[in-house]
């Protein structure tokens, strides 16, 4: 079931690389949209209500993929821990570029009229539910595939650095495009990113049915064979089993998830909108910092296997509490150098942050739901705090125009959360399952 001797030995290395280039894609899909939003959907879906409320209406638009993806959670959570993790994998993804690519043909307001928001608001939800199922699966085939234990978080990291590799290649793209005058660029320029995935996800594709299943997976079906089948699914058995858990993770989750569209997707608007700088300096600053995320990811991970994760998660969240304010006093200053710095020292340690969060929590649940219980985690952190950030963000920019101080106290209270949650989420806290600790310390 594993292949033959020679390939189980590659696997670990090609189940990690299949993560990180799975997730490299589904990222890419996911933040090409959110630049897209903060940038031209605005114009092009909305024109009758400009400004403000039309960049609130395109995060509108953005906040549908999250509160999608809990469902995209249960459903390929369900899949991913009865049928297995490789199957629902190929199905995201798939999923994921042909709706991509469909964005990048949508006519716009101007061609359809009202059609246009309603069928962007669809296609954007179909977004979410894959992205939904990604995440977790992801995660599992590379820390699963771990031919250490006390690796695993090393080998989760490949997937979490799809997200910062996901943002380069999105933000490269983008550079592209954005160099052509304004009437180019709204005409056809922004659909290049959005049509360039479906070579992305031909590649990603080929590598993914490469990865055989995961060794956990098999075991875990091999024991179930002999034992009465459970009567509850995966998720009731989450949501019935380990409520406290799943509240606990979803908390866990928050400083990796909206701090980092807090950084990457609301500054984009706040420099554009309330500072006044071009978009070409904000997008050149997202791609220094992108990158700097892509390398402190495994290094994070290595650090942490040897401090203990649950320190080095502690840490960095409470330092994450005070970079805003010295990001914010940077990024006032207006030149690409100073935000560079500012953007740069909350992204360092919230991607530190990232980078270990999902080895640890995908410990905390059993490997019978465990597909299921950090799909959900993650996806209803995203729902909750990941979609409404960047909206809550600009009301606050809007009513506190010229001060800053508001946005900072928001970025605070989401590492203050995480923070909490991570302090409570410790071994021996919960019920007990398949003989693994809760999470490692």
């Amino acid at each position: 079931m594993r292949g033959k001797p020679l390939a189980s030995g590659h696997q670990p290395v090609r189940a990690s690389t299949a993560a990180f280039v799975g997730t490299m894609i589904e990222w890419y899909d996911f933040y090409i949209y959110a630049t897209a939003a903060a940038l031209v959907f605005g114009k092009l879906f909305f024109p009758s209500v400009d400004g403000f409320y039309g960049t609130l209406a395109a995060f509108g638009t953005f906040a549908v993929g999250f509160f999608a993806r809990p469902l995209g959670g249960a459903v390929f959570g369900h899949i991913g821990d009865k049928i297995g993790r490789k199957k629902s994998l190929v199905i995201t993804l798939l999923m994921m570029g042909t709706v991509t690519v469909l964005i990048g043909l949508l006519p716009t307001y101007a061609v359809i009229g009202v059609w246009a928001p309603i069928l962007l608001v669809l296609l954007r939800f179909i977004q979410g539910i894959a992205v939904g199922g990604e995440w977790g699966g992801a995660v599992l085939m590379a820390g699963e595939h771990s031919p250490d234990a006390r690796k695993r978080t090393f080998f989760a990291s490949f997937a979490q650095m799809g997200s910062p590799a996901g943002l380069i290649l999105s933000t490269l793209m983008f550079k592209l495009v954005t160099g052509m005058d304004d009437a180019a660029f709204l005409d056809w320029g922004w659909r290049v990113p959005f049509l360039f995935s479906a070579v992305l996800v031909l590649v990603g594709f080929v590598i993914r049915l490469s990865v055989n299943e995961s060794p956990d997976f098999v075991k875990e079906q091999a024991k179930q064979a002999t034992q009465v089948k459970a009567a509850q699914t995966p998720l009731m058995e989450v949501l019935r089993g380990a409520p406290k858990l799943l509240v606990l993770t979803v908390c866990a989750n928050v400083l990796g998830i909206a701090g980092f569209y807090f950084t990457n997707t609301f500054m984009i608007a706040y420099t554009t909108q309330y500072v006044g700088l071009d978009r070409a300096v904000i997008l050149n600053c997202l791609l220094v910092v992108s990158i700097m995320q892509f390398f402190i990811t495994p290094l994070s991970a290595y650090v942490a296997e040897r401090v203990g994760n649950r320190c080095f998660l502690i840490t960095t969240a409470f330092i994450s509490m005070f970079t805003p304010y010295a990001m914010f006093t940077l990024v006032d200053q207006g030149t690409l150098g100073a935000i560079t710095l500012g953007v740069g020292l909350s992204v360092l340690f919230l991607g530190a942050y990232y980078a270990v969060i999902a080895g640890y929590v995908s410990d905390a649940f059993p490997t019978r739901i465990r597909y299921t219980g950090i799909s959900m985690a993650y996806q209803l952190c995203g729902a909750i705090f990941g979609g409404l950030t960047p909206i809550l963000g600009t009301i606050l920019a809007e009513n506190f125009k010229g001060q800053w101080w508001p946005l900072a106290v928001l970025f605070t209270v989401i590492s203050l959360l995480s923070l909490v949650a991570v302090v409570l989420l410790k071994q021996g806290d919960h019920a007990s399952h398949d003989a693994q600790p809760t999470a490692r310390a």
